[in-house]
């Protein structure tokens, strides 16, 4: 619904798990470089805990992308699988040949036969076992005896449990002490902090095709973290919600409010808001005391001091009937002051004459900024090469919002070296802003490594004047 607002190719927060969306990240790229290497390296067992959406089944579906071809992964997503029955559904999932009434010893000595067929071609096999916390402990002890199938050197099959902080609960039971002592290696999915939060906010927006400033304010990013408390899912909820609503307000950046709104449409975050607006409410409550302390000491100290002597209430009559006596004398008589317009801005210098023309320019530069780039960048278009390259910094599908970006711009770089012109996103209006002209790739790869951090991160895109026209004319 928004997405031609803001310039968006497809959402960019969705909670089904999109590898293209993987976020490194909050200690996630690291963990998923460590269990690369424990699962290819043979290391046993190996165990993933987070809370409720921070983002373990995101990790599972990279973990089966970046595997080597040689992995063959079976992947367990039901929890409620009694003993008796996972040895089936693993089998199931290797596609093993077995009658439908195998017994248990059946099915592991065609397991056992499989897994040392994979292991003669150089192959090996990892079991991904999800909500591995609501597991029977039984069933548990089942996949750990899996474990104990090995040759003299490694180890048939390699198993990787993502679960809740409860799996940690379950693995500390004495009856299931065997597989706790298995485990090679534990990682944990902490939450993300409120700079993770903004990284990854912006991050799935550029995935999603965005290019320009952030859309998030910092307060809004401060809230989100706050009432997402961290979660990766939550985060994904109240993001969108929150573009809805300032794409229902028709602006360009989510502020507080928005985030507010989203808030109060989920299933969480409602409590702190509710302590938030209760802080609040508290803290005016403080300010109105004090200010009513502080007016009460001041209205005592003007009536103490209301009341002047006579000698002074006359002395003062006296005075303002001279003053008026010597205004009839004539406007001469009068002291001179500056004028209004020329005159008073003379009467104070000329370098207040000379400030008053820029502020005078500046406001005309302003105001038709954009335009006037329009039209410049027309021209340039028509004289350049094809083979010209030129920087994409950022675009905007709103004119004024891209107003204030030139504006902004224009202290950054050369005004000049500046062009925009017009074209769609998603068959919407769309402006896009240009930066330089250069002979060739190399050379405008060497400008855009010189552009300010600030517009580095906006992560600029050659484009040759050739694709512009194209593009351009299509849009004609």
């Amino acid at each position: 619904m928004y997405y031609a607002h803001f310039g968006l190719k497809e959402p960019p927060y969705k909670i089904t798990p999109n590898t293209e969306f993987f976020f490194s990240g909050g200690n996630r790229g690291a963990i998923l470089d460590a269990l690369t290497y424990a699962i290819t390296s043979g290391e046993g067992i190996v165990k993933v805990v987070g809370e409720v959406g921070s983002g373990k089944t995101m990790l599972c579906r990279m973990l089966q992308t970046l595997l080597p071809e040689k992995v063959e992964s079976v992947y367990l997503a039901n929890p409620s699988v009694a003993p008796e029955d996972v040895l089936h559904a693993i089998a199931f999932e290797l596609q093993l040949d077995l009658p439908p009434d195998a017994d248990r010893l059946r099915v592991m000595q065609v397991l056992h036969t499989f897994l040392l067929d994979r292991y003669a071609e150089g192959r090996q096999v990892v079991i991904f076992v999800e909500e591995a916390q609501g597991m029977p402990l039984a069933t548990l002890e089942e996949i750990r005896l899996l474990s104990n199938l090995e040759t003299r050197h490694d180890k048939l099959l390699q198993i990787v449990l993502f679960g809740q902080p409860e799996l940690d609960e379950n693995l500390n039971e004495t009856q299931i002490r065997q597989l706790r002592e298995r485990i090679t290696h534990s990682f944990n999915l902490g939450p993300l902090t409120e700079q993770d939060v903004a990284d990854y906010l912006i991050f799935r927006l550029r995935a999603a095709g965005y290019f320009g400033p952030h859309l998030f304010s910092k307060p809004a990013i401060r809230m989100i973290a706050k009432s997402s408390e961290g979660l990766v899912r939550r985060i994904n909820i109240l993001a969108d919600k929150a573009l809805l609503a300032a794409f229902s307000e028709n602006v360009y950046q989510v502020v507080p409010k928005h985030v507010k709104a989203a808030i109060r449409d989920s299933e969480f975050g409602t409590e702190q808001l509710k302590k938030g607006d209760a802080r609040r409410l508290y803290l005016a409550a403080i300010a109105i005391l004090l200010l009513g302390l502080v007016l009460g000491y001041l209205i005592n100290l003007w009536q103490s001091r209301v009341e002047e002597p006579v000698a002074v209430a006359a002395e003062t009559v006296v005075n303002e009937s001279e003053v008026l006596s010597e205004s009839s004398a004539g406007p001469e008589a009068l002291p001179t002051e500056a004028g209004s317009g020329t005159d008073a801005l003379s009467a104070k210098g000329p370098n207040a004459v000379e400030q008053a023309v820029a502020e005078n320019l500046s406001h005309g530069m302003s105001s038709d900024i954009l335009e006037r780039r329009l039209s410049v960048t027309r021209q340039w278009l028509s004289r350049q090469p094809v083979t010209t390259v030129s920087i994409q910094l950022m675009g905007s599908a709103n004119d004024t919002q891209l107003r204030r970006q030139l504006e902004s711009l224009a202290g950054q770089l050369e005004l000049d070296n500046l062009y925009v012109y017009r074209t769609q996103v998603n068959n919407a209006p769309f402006l896009t802003v240009l930066y330089g002209s250069y002979e060739d790739r190399l050379a405008a790869q060497e400008a855009m490594r010189q552009l300010p951090a600030a517009l580095r991160s906006y992560r600029p895109q050659l484009r040759t004047i050739g694709g512009i026209l194209q593009e351009t004319k299509q849009f004609q």
